[in-house]
């Protein structure tokens, strides 16, 4: 007999998954309270790297059919919920996604839906990439120095090389000047 369980995960502390829950009651699923599994963590990181959806995977037998409300819930990453919905179907658990009109994605048109997702996002994140790359370019070409601003004045610099030139330890020009030992030898390394 498959059993229904639902996943609802949310960013932030103030966020809730009730709406989550209620969705999925809305759209005729019935889950037992205790298959209810709901986390707070970004959908950044890897499904699998979550505490709650890791522990999910490991109720999960063959049969059993995972349910969200939104493909986000599994992750941001199409590439890791890609992966994610593949290590299910082959342990034979299915994925009802309510917001792509309740499609197992481990069926044939939720596996078209999931290439298309994955290629799309594919898509975005190479047009990101060259955005990024051109908006640097331009940015370079126009003169502007890249990257995090110093900690360290000019002047700053030039008191640590007078100083370390008069034997000052790495670790007491750091305490004085509120920096890590390394932004000191990094001011060492671009005066060499």
């Amino acid at each position: 007999m498959s059993r229904a369980f639902a996943y609802c995960r949310v960013s932030t502390i103030d966020q809730t998954t009730d709406n989550q829950v209620r969705e999925i009651e809305a759209a005729g699923f019935h889950v037992e309270p205790q298959r209810v599994i709901t986390e707070t963590v970004s959908g950044s990181v890897a499904a699998l790297e979550r505490k709650g959806f890791a522990r999910l995977a490991d109720r999960l037998e063959t049969g059993d059919v995972l349910i969200v409300t939104k493909l986000d819930r599994l992750g941001r990453n199409a590439m890791d919920v890609r992966a994610t919905v593949e290590l299910l179907a082959e342990q034979g658990v299915r994925v009802h996604c309510l917001a792509l009109g309740g499609v197992d994605l481990t069926s044939a048109a939720g596996k078209m839906t999931m290439a298309v997702i994955a290629a799309v996002a594919e898509f975005e994140r190479d047009l990101l990439v060259e955005r990024t790359q051109a908006g640097l370019t331009r940015a370079k070409a126009e003169g502007r120095k890249l990257g995090r601003p110093s900690a360290l004045t000019p002047s700053d610099q030039t008191a640590i090389l007078g100083r370390r030139a008069e034997g000052a330890s790495l670790g007491a020009l750091a305490k004085e000047f509120g920096v890590s030992r390394a932004a000191i030898q990094r001011v060492e390394r671009r005066a060499a």
